[in-house]
């Protein structure tokens, strides 16, 4: 796990990266900064920015699955994170999903910087395969927690 955590450190620092820009003024200081590798999977939370970005990230809490990051950032609570993360994708014509949406991401947010890190990394599940071959994963969304 170390070595793909380097590898993908290395590969997120030399790709560039692309960003909506949120509707929320103090989004940035209640969840971080999201950012898409590609324009296309930036395109799904809004009209990214004309130009994809650098990034420099050296510590950052990864997984292939959002479960699986909410097991390493909350251990024996992430349970009942996981339970909300599954019922906030169940119930996307809910009024209130994105709103809980957004605070499942506070909360990870919270925690992950608690905790040391300065990014979250979410990964396809098959980017696994990329990164034992040493190469990018084709889908990558990174949350910066020090914007």
């Amino acid at each position: 796990m170390y070595k793909m955590k380097n590898i993908l450190i290395e590969k997120i620092n030399k790709s560039y990266w692309w960003h909506v820009p949120p509707m929320d003024p103090l989004a940035y200081q209640k969840r971080g900064k999201f950012l898409a590798s590609t324009y296309l999977q930036a395109e799904f939370y809004g009209r990214p920015n004309r130009y994809p970005e650098k990034v420099k990230i050296s510590n950052p809490v990864f997984g292939f699955s959002e479960p699986e990051i909410l097991k390493i950032l909350f251990g024996k609570d992430a349970e009942t994170k996981i339970l909300k993360e599954a019922i906030i994708k169940d119930n996307v014509y809910n009024k209130k999903w994105y709103e809980e949406r957004i605070n499942l991401d506070a909360e990870m947010f919270q925690k992950a910087k608690t905790l040391g890190y300065d990014a979250i990394v979410l990964i396809c599940k098959s980017g696994k395969k990329s990164l034992i071959q040493n190469r990018k994963p084709r889908s990558i969304e990174l949350n910066l927690l020090r914007v």
